[in-house]
């Protein structure tokens, strides 16, 4: 963990994947949609990561764009700004969720990415006896996405081993 505050056992972790489609650094629908539905889950006791990076350079990246979009509760915030591949988010965020002494995590995403960020972060936190739920805000999913998610499958277990291979990367840390 980035920091050394105390943390309380058992405290819950919300972790925000980002989104963008390599747009120029402005924060996506998508990913306004995942930032505003874990503002409503969140409270003062939870630690919020907020994790994806910029597609294009000189631009913010997905995690920033969404920190200062924050207006939920938290304890605190975690911004990380490394994470390219949803295996790289549940790799860096295990730090962070282990840190905290974390019963729960909850991990926010799209409907059409729920499994495969489930399947993501149960591998990493198998064997820890963390509990880990998926929230997905409300919107239709199009055939794109579905198809982009089919697409992507089959990659995620060398990502994960790659991501859990290189510990995860480096986060920074803010107040809320």
């Amino acid at each position: 963990m980035a920091d050394s505050r105390e943390r309380k056992p058992g405290q819950r972790v919300v972790v925000v994947l980002g989104y963008s489609d390599g747009g120029a650094g402005a924060l996506h629908p998508v990913c306004a949609a995942r930032l505003e539905h874990a503002a409503r889950l969140t409270t003062a006791e939870d630690v919020v990561v907020l994790s994806g990076w910029a597609r294009q350079r000189h631009t913010p990246s997905e995690a920033s764009l969404m920190q200062a979009a924050w207006r939920g509760a938290a304890s605190r915030v975690v911004v990380d700004e490394d994470a390219r591949t949803t295996a790289e988010n549940a790799a860096n965020a295990i730090a962070d969720i282990v840190g905290a002494h974390a019963s729960e995590v909850v991990v926010v995403t799209s409907s059409w990415h729920a499994r495969r960020a489930r399947a993501a972060f149960a591998w990493l936190l198998r064997g820890t006896g963390i509990r880990l739920t998926v929230e997905t805000p409300a919107a239709a999913t199009s055939a794109r996405d579905a198809l982009r998610e089919l697409a992507l499958w089959p990659l995620l277990p060398a990502q994960l081993y790659r991501a859990r291979a290189a510990g995860g990367g480096r986060r920074s840390p803010s107040a809320p």
